[in-house]
C-alpha cells in the first residue's frame, strides 16, 4: 500500500504553498516530514487527505486516488486539535467510531484499551474540557487510531505533551507501525523523527529540499561530530586542518569534522596534554545537514 506524491503542487492564488512535491512513501513504516512553520507540510498532508484538491501533480494509493471510500482506512490527527469540549470522552469516540463504521460496543472495548495503554482509564466519563491540554491530545489520538486505519497521518502529534507522554505516545505509534499500520508524521523536532523514521522529507518554503533514507542521507553528507571533554584548552583543535567548525562549552567542544580520518589527527594532538574524559564520534545530526542543505538554522 505505497503511498506516492507525484509533482503535487498546491497554489493558493499567486502564493505556492507546496511547490512539486514527489515522494513515496514505503508501507509499514514510518515517514517523517521535517520543516518550519509554513515548509508546506500541512498542506500537504490535507492533499493526501483529500480535504483539499491540488492545485497539479498526482496522488495515489496503492495505486489508487484516496476518496472517502477509504476514509475508514486513514485516520489523521489534525495539528488544530478538534474534540468537543462539552462532550464525554466515551460519547465522543463512540460518535466518532460509529462514523468510520464501527459498532458501539467495539468502540468501547477498544477505547477501555487504549485509555489504558496511555495511563488515562479513569477519563472515560469525563467531559473533554474538564481535560488537560496534554490529556486532550491522548484522547485525539485515540480518536485517530481506534478503527485500527492502515494509514496513519499525524500532524504534530507530540507538541504541548511533556517527555513522559511523549515517551507514551513515540511508544504507542511503533507498536502501530509493527502490527501493519503506514504512519506518516510531522514534527518541530528533528530527534523525534531521527528516533522514530526511517525515511524523511524535508521541506522547506513549499519544496522538498531533501528526501530519503536517513540513514542514506547522514552517510552521503560525509561530515561527522566529534565531540571531546577534556581538562584542557582546546582552543588548538580549530587550527587541524579537516576541522570544518569548532563550538566550545565550559568542559569541552563539538567539533564538525570532514571525515573519521581527521578524528585521528585530533587524537594525536590531545594525547600528553592532559586528562581526556571523553572521546566520540557521531553522525552528523539532522539539525546540522538542514542547516547546510537550507542555508538556516531550524528552530
Amino acid at each position: 500500500m505505497t503511498l506516492k506524491l507525484e509533482n503535487v503542487t498546491k497554489k493558493f492564488g499567486s502564493f505556492t504553498a507546496v511547490d512539486e512535491l514527489s515522494l513515496e512513501i514505503p508501507d509499514n513504516q514510518i515517514f517523517g516530514f521535517l520543516g518550519a512553520n509554513g515548509a508546506g507540510k500541512t498542506t500537504s498532508f490535507r492533499m493526501i487527505l483529500n480535504l483539499l484538491d491540488q492545485t497539479s501533480g498526482t496522488i495515489t494509493w496503492n495505486g489508487e486516488k484516496i476518496d472517502y471510500n477509504k476514509s475508514d482506512l486513514i485516520g489523521y490527527l489534525p495539528e488544530e486539535r478538534g474534540l468537543y469540549p462539552k462532550l464525554k470522552v466515551r460519547d465522543q469516540l463512540i460518535y466518532l467510531g460509529k462514523l468510520r463504521g464501527m459498532a458501539k460496543q467495539e468502540v468501547v472495548e477498544e477505547l477501555t484499551k487504549w485509555l489504558d495503554r496511555l495511563k488515562v482509564p479513569h477519563y472515560m466519563d469525563k467531559k473533554v474540557e474538564e481535560l488537560s491540554k496534554g490529556n486532550q491530545q491522548k484522547i485525539q489520538f485515540i480518536s485517530a487510531v481506534i478503527h485500527k486505519p492502515k494509514l496513519l497521518i499525524l500532524d504534530e502529534p507530540f507538541s504541548g505533551l511533556d517527555p513522559v507522554n511523549v515517551e507514551l505516545l513515540k511508544e504507542a505509534v511503533v507498536e502501530l507501525k509493527d502490527s501493519g499500520t503506514s504512519i506518516v508524521f510531522s514534527s518541530h523536532r528533528m530527534e523525534h523523527v531521527e528516533e522514530l523514521c526511517q525515511h524523511l522529507c524535508m521541506m522547506q518554503h513549499g519544496k522538498p529540499i531533501l528526501h530519503g533514507d536517513i540513514r542514506e542521507i547522514k552517510r552521503s553528507f560525509g561530515k561527522k561530530n566529534l565531540s571531546i571533554q577534556a581538562d584542557f584548552d582546546l582552543d588548538f583543535v580549530e587550527n587541524i586542518s579537516g576541522v570544518v567548525k569548532v563550538k566550545h562549552f565550559s568542559d569541552g567542544a563539538l567539533c564538525q569534522i570532514e571525515n573519521e580520518d581527521v578524528s585521528q589527527k585530533i587524537l594525536e594532538q590531545l594525547l600528553g596534554k592532559g586528562f581526556v574524559r571523553k572521546f566520540e564520534l557521531d553522525e552528523p545530526s539532522l539539525n546540522d545537514i538542514f542547516i547546510e542543505k537550507a542555508g538556516e538554522s531550524y528552530e
